[in-house]
């Protein structure tokens, strides 16, 4: 019997990394070029290579890298110049604060809202009203975002504030005619807007 192995027929030692391995397989074949049987052995103690460190790693007599062990670890990005840098806070903060609603939820807000529209369009004596179930519709639905009541309110109030202060300010743009219904119009959308984006 032979003392022939796969390391001799590659031309390297068994404490050969795999880089080197793969060099010396792919030099052999470059320099075997129209010889297949003489190529096909090489591949062949290159596979045996392969299955041998496999076995020993599975046995534990090769230790493996952290590095490929676990690639998810080292997975690091260089941060662009032009992307500007937010402290983790701010991030925590602005993703806690927004919101994504389900399609269910999404339909709901907007019949709602569109149905306080409809009403104050067709009922404008009873505008008040209206914004005051708009109100408590909006902090209804942001309470059962997070079940924070305060919040809710605080959020669904300044949503009326800012609809109320856009309607005021865009009331002489707007045609006397019309000019209840377009601010209610306004006011109700800045309050869906909140209700849909905000937690």
């Amino acid at each position: 019997m032979t003392d022939f192995t796969p390391y001799k027929k590659l031309g390297v030692t068994e404490d050969a990394s795999f880089e080197e391995i793969k060099d010396a397989r792919d030099r052999l074949i470059v320099e075997l070029d129209g010889d297949t049987p003489a190529q096909e052995l090489v591949e062949a103690a290159y596979d045996a290579i392969l299955m041998d460190r496999l076995k020993a790693r599975q046995e534990g007599k090769i230790k493996v890298p952290d590095r490929i062990r676990f690639p998810e670890k080292n997975i690091t990005t260089s941060p662009s110049i032009l992307q500007p840098v937010a402290s983790p806070a701010k991030l925590r903060w602005l993703s806690e604060s927004l919101d994504r609603p389900s399609r269910k939820d999404l339909v709901t807000y907007t019949c709602t809202f569109a149905g306080l529209l409809a009403l104050s369009i067709f009922l404008p004596a009873s505008n008040s009203i209206w914004m005051a179930i708009a109100l408590l519709a909006s902090i209804y639905f942001l309470k059962s975002k997070e079940n924070r009541f305060w919040r809710s309110l605080l959020l669904a109030l300044v949503g009326l504030v800012i609809g109320v202060s856009l309607a005021v300010g865009l009331l002489p743009l707007i045609i006397h005619g019309f000019s209840l219904s377009i601010s209610t119009a306004i006011i109700l959308l800045v309050m869906w807007l909140v209700t849909t984006l905000l937690r």
